[in-house]
């Protein structure tokens, strides 16, 4: 009989965290590309209460972030043991990659963003999700 083989739990935890603030700052590179920036929440020239597109953007991240640590961890929890097919692994690598390709592009581009507001949108989007990250790893270590 074959014996389980398990990750450290700080492995599993720390590359989670990683994956999931990955994503979240693809996100926010793809969503300033079409307009949904993170600094319009901090604006003072509008006169709307909150502008739509940065709240949309907000949850957007902080989603990415939180699925993306949740899931890397339940993949990662689970691909020691060998229950991950071989296909389904090269699928999601597959689409890691086209994510992380797209918002290298948007990211190559002129910002359409001023450069101080830009700046303080990529750190709050970074500390978002790095939070966000974490709690979705930290949820799906518990579960398991």
């Amino acid at each position: 009989m074959a014996e389980t083989n398990y990750f450290p739990r700080r492995l599993i935890l720390g590359g989670a965290m990683i994956t999931g603030v990955l994503l979240a700052l693809a996100v926010h590179m793809l969503g300033a590309r079409y307009g949904l920036d993170l600094g319009g929440l901090w604006r003072s020239d509008t006169r709307d209460f909150m502008p739509a597109g940065g709240a949309i953007a907000w949850w957007l991240i902080a989603s990415a972030g939180f699925s993306g640590g949740y899931f890397t961890a339940t993949l990662m929890d689970s691909a020691v043991s060998g229950q991950i097919p071989q296909r389904m692994r090269q699928f999601l690598i597959a689409i890691g990659v086209l994510v992380l390709a797209g918002a290298g592009q948007a990211a190559s581009a002129p910002s359409p963003l001023p450069t101080v507001s830009g700046v303080l949108a990529g750190l709050a989007a970074l500390v978002l999700g790095a939070v966000v990250a974490f709690c979705g790893a930290y949820f799906a270590l518990r579960k398991a």
